[in-house]
């Protein structure tokens, strides 16, 4: 007689991002992922005016090194192992996690490798004038502070417009909020406490 055991595996843990009951796909702790944008924001912004003081590129290679590998890692790897990320996991590790969808981070990574590698290619290999590498420095750190500051993920909005699917469980919620349709709870008006009611 033979004894047929059916095992029920475990849902495979995505690369990027987790698997989290009630969300259609894979998804990323805003959180950690702004917490991340504003630690290398803050490195970065610090070597920038280095830069601007000293008059050369130089002090920008190393953000430029860690910046492209950190991104790399994230997009190859998986952001558990991010190092930028995982030091953002430690410091938001009491708050609340934000879930949001991972496949518009994943895109807005790829997008920030590309510059970063841009950059460093500018710098190193090309000997670009000084003012090509801060031009390229400089959109990389606006869309940090963006992302850190505000919630704002530039890459996340360009992959709505250029992917067939559109992004789920954005942050804040945009994803859900159309910009010609106000919630029919804000446009009710209530009576006022003294009016009788009838």
């Amino acid at each position: 007689m033979t004894r047929t055991t059916r095992h029920t595996s475990a849902p495979a843990w995505p690369r990027v991002g987790r698997i989290v009951p009630g969300y259609a796909v894979p998804v990323i702790n805003e959180r950690e992922a702004r917490a991340a944008a504003g630690l290398l924001f803050l490195l970065g912004i610090v070597l920038y005016f280095t830069a601007i003081h000293a008059g050369t590129a130089e002090p920008l290679k190393p953000f430029g090194a860690v910046f492209v590998l950190d991104m790399l890692i994230r997009v190859l790897a998986g952001d558990r192992y991010a190092p930028s990320l995982a030091l953002a996991r430690i410091i938001v590790a009491r708050q609340q996690p934000e879930w949001v969808g991972a496949p518009q981070k994943l895109f807005a990574w790829w997008l920030g490798y590309g510059m970063g590698l841009a950059a460093c290619l500018a710098t190193g290999l090309l000997q670009a004038p000084l003012w090509v590498t801060l031009v390229l420095c400089g959109i990389c750190l606006t869309l940090l502070f963006l992302e850190t500051a505000f919630g704002i993920c530039v890459g996340c909005k360009l992959q709505s417009l250029l992917a067939k699917t559109p992004p789920q469980h954005c942050a804040g919620g945009t994803c859900e909020i159309s910009d010609d349709t106000a919630p029919a709870s804000t446009l009710t008006t209530l009576p006022h406490p003294t009016s009788p009611a009838r």
